[in-house]
């Protein structure tokens, strides 16, 4: 299944974010103009028990590198507190794995897997990288800035007399549960001042939230 017209054409109104409902969407990254690629997708119910299972546990963290092969399912049984529930999040986790290998040519990947209880990068902030594929598997996904409503000037660390980085708070937009997308950072040729601006959300006392994140390894 391809994306919509209707759906690709929705985000380029707004000129540097796209949004679908399947894979394809996230090749749109390649488009000069494109900062932020979003899948927009709903969890089946066999992978969201499989994600549960996960998130009961205290809070735990995966760093991976490598092929996106059988040896990425190895590494995520081993350090998964139900492996025995885990099977359709790992399946879910090397999916993705393998598109970002496919999509940008590369044979290794960087994969950090969390649970988190607290927001990790609360600042909001550019990566300098080129790109990365995050979602949240539970809890509260990540947030945003259109171009229009960051001031580039307020990013890198706090120091008195620089301005705030939100321009207007009520541009700020935020990724569903269970949504993939790919973050175009300042390390991207010809992106470099322009990377997408974001940070962690917060989490709610007593909520979990499960973080994937998958770096191509040019």
């Amino acid at each position: 299944m391809q994306t919509g017209a209707a759906e690709l054409q929705a985000g380029r109104a707004e000129s540097h974010w796209v949004c679908g409902s399947d894979l394809g969407v996230l090749a749109e990254v390649f488009d000069e103009a494109i900062t932020i690629a979003i899948m927009q997708r709903q969890l089946a119910p066999q992978l969201l028990a499989s994600i549960a299972a996960q998130c009961v546990a205290q809070p735990w963290e995966l760093a991976w590198r490598g092929v996106p092969d059988a040896a990425l399912e190895q590494a995520l049984t081993r350090s998964m507190p139900a492996p025995q529930q885990a099977g359709q999040l790992i399946a879910d986790v090397r999916l993705l794995a393998e598109a970002v290998a496919c999509l940008f040519d590369v044979e290794a990947v960087g994969i950090r897997m969390r649970l988190l209880d607290g927001a990790m990068c609360p600042r909001f902030h550019c990566d300098n990288l080129p790109v990365r594929l995050v979602t949240s598997y539970s809890g509260p996904g990540s947030e945003w800035l259109p171009d229009q409503a960051v001031n580039r000037a307020g990013l890198g660390k706090p120091e008195p007399g620089k301005p705030e980085v939100v321009r207007d708070a009520g541009a700020i937009r935020q990724l569903a549960e269970g949504d993939v997308c790919l973050l175009k950072g300042s390390g991207w040729v010809g992106n470099e001042e322009r990377g997408i601006v974001h940070r962690s959300p917060a989490v709610a006392a007593g909520l979990r939230r499960l973080l994937l994140t998958i770096d191509p390894e040019f």
